[in-house]
């Protein structure tokens, strides 16, 4: 009987559509979306639409109005008097009011350059809030697996509670034929006792674990939810590749860099725009003529900055410095990742081989403990002995469990390693 309940208990554990299970994907998915950096990524996404919209907007039209008014301490006047010419010099109060319009032609790609950055810049911020999100998922796998131990160690306490109360009714049977004392019956209680003990435990343990969950993922999560081992794989390395979110980032990087050093030619070339500007001044454009006139002028003009040259070379030299850093903190993480998949996939191997040999184990304790009983009904074996191939088989029971439950997160460990 006892071995039937353990199998159906096991059959249940390994159920993958247990109704109402909670399941790790889920429980990951929950932890994104509650996790308070993921409010950062709306943000990245528009501050960078937001950036890239004041480039663009540099392509339009620029327009001002001035006004100005002045008092001048001398005027211009002529210094000579010409016959049939009453010019009394321009006055030393001025005013004018005017609107300037400039419309870039050429600007050297700069309103381009400064766009594609800004583009950049939102996918490195972008992957930076993923990474960040990769440390909570690896958080929340942690706790999931210490949940499904702590189920495994409280199916095999149960189980040994069920063989100790069998033993219990022997022992009492024995002592009330007179061939056991009173002792060998107390004897099997501490046992019972310790194991209900041991559930008291393990269930208290259970429950903070649960509640460490519930903040990860925001959710209410009752004390006697049920937890679905993840179908994880089979963990052979062959055919796995490295799809971490570190990878976006460094490329997410260095395609910023590439398009910083492409701003900086932009910023070599000439600037060519034209302008119109009108207004309403005293004097206007005509000096010989007194009083307020409107006027108008329209023109191009074409800049051409060298400052830039000074400091070329060495922003240069910076932004590729920073590329060559980039690169090798690129290099750096995937041999510490090709290493800690080599690793994962030994302590896979490891495991399955110790599986193997607990089953042997497991069948060898159970042999011994099917006549157990026997001997003591016969005296040739004590309670204490009995008492200890119990424990023995449920020690046994209870080591295979916590391989398979190590085997599982040791394969999921290595596909959040590569992120598959």
């Amino acid at each position: 009987m006892r071995h039937l309940t353990y199998i159906l208990l096991s059959l249940l554990a390994l159920c993958p559509m247990c109704a109402g299970a909670l399941t790790l994907d889920r429980c990951r998915e929950m932890a994104r979306e509650n996790f308070p950096v993921i409010k950062q990524l709306s943000l990245v996404e528009q501050t960078r639409d937001f950036t890239i919209s004041n480039a663009m907007r540099a392509d339009l039209p620029q327009l001002s109005l001035s006004a100005r008014a002045l008092y001048q301490s001398d005027a211009t006047k002529l210094p000579v008097n010409i016959p049939g010419i009453d010019f009394k010099g321009l006055s030393r109060d001025q005013y004018d009011a005017y609107f300037y319009v400039t419309q870039k032609v050429y600007d050297g790609g700069a309103v381009s350059s400064a766009k594609k950055v800004a583009q950049r810049q939102g996918e490195v911020d972008y992957e930076q809030v993923s990474v960040a999100l990769y440390d909570v998922y690896e958080r929340v796998e942690e706790i999931y697996f210490g949940i499904l131990s702590l189920d495994e160690q409280l199916g095999e306490t149960r189980l040994l509670q069920d063989d100790l109360r069998l033993s219990l009714e022997t022992v009492s049977a024995m002592e009330r034929s007179g061939t056991a004392n009173e002792s060998d019956v107390d004897a099997v209680r501490v046992d019972l006792a310790k194991a209900r003990q041991n559930e008291t435990g393990l269930l208290a343990t259970r429950g903070a674990y649960l509640r460490m969950l519930a903040t990860f993922t925001g959710a209410d999560i009752p004390d006697d939810e049920v937890l679905e081992r993840p179908d994880v794989g089979s963990g052979s390395l062959p055919y796995m590749t490295n799809s971490r979110p570190e990878l976006d980032l460094y490329n997410a990087r260095s395609s910023l860099l590439d398009e910083r050093l492409r701003a900086l030619s932009a910023d070599m070339r000439p600037h060519l725009s034209l302008f119109a500007q009108g207004g309403y001044a005293n004097p206007a454009l005509n000096l010989f003529k007194t009083g307020f006139h409107a006027y108008y002028k329209v023109g191009a003009t074409l800049s051409w900055n060298f400052g830039a040259l000074y400091t070329r070379q060495g922003d240069r030299q910076k932004l590729l410095l920073e590329k060559q850093t980039n690169e090798s903190e690129r290099e750096a993480f995937m041999l510490n990742t090709t290493l800690q998949s080599q690793m994962q996939g030994g302590s896979i191997e490891s495991l399955r081989r110790q599986i193997e040999q607990d089953d042997e184990i497991i069948a060898l304790r159970e042999s011994i403990r099917q006549k157990a009983d026997t001997k003591v009904e016969q005296g040739t074996e004590t309670v204490n002995e009995m008492l200890r191939d119990i424990n023995a088989v449920s020690e046994a029971r209870l080591q295979r469990s916590m391989h398979e439950i190590e085997l599982l997160q040791e394969v999921q460990k290595l596909r959040t390693i590569l992120n598959i």
